[in-house]
């Protein structure tokens, strides 16, 4: 009555491997799913860290939205600028279309953080606007 039988002591073993081979597979599986969620925020970092530098640089956003308002053809317009410390607020009372399309496809084909945008009908050829640009 006081020995055990070998068996049982083999079938522990046995059992205790099952158990340690089912919680290491569980664990690599675990392991996969954190690789891939490093993987995922690694790039979406240097996506951020990519959109920082085009976006972020106000020096940069400055001189070429002023090389935009000193073109003839945008020049003639009279548009206002007020600048600010953290953006520049651009408005005309009344602007020709053509002008104001020449405008827009330049600007919003930049790199521009642009916080409003009111662009008023006054006839078939003049328009008034304001826009905001933050940097």
């Amino acid at each position: 009555m006081n020995r055990i039988n070998p068996l049982y002591v083999g079938l522990l073993l046995v059992m205790l491997l099952l158990v340690l081979y089912v919680k290491l597979s569980g664990l690599k599986t675990e392991l996969k799913e954190a690789k891939n969620s490093y993987k995922e925020s690694e790039l979406l970092a240097k996506n951020l860290s990519a959109l920082k530098n085009v976006y972020a640089n106000k020096s940069k956003s400055k001189a070429s939205l002023l090389r935009i308002l000193s073109q003839s053809s945008i020049k003639s317009a009279n548009i206002q600028k007020k600048e600010t410390k953290k953006g520049m607020k651009l408005s005309a009372s009344k602007m020709d279309a053509k002008v104001l399309n020449s405008l827009m496809s330049k600007v919003l084909n930049g790199s521009y953080q642009i916080t409003s945008l009111k662009i008023k009908r006054l006839s078939t050829t003049q328009v008034s606007f304001e826009m905001e640009i933050k940097w």
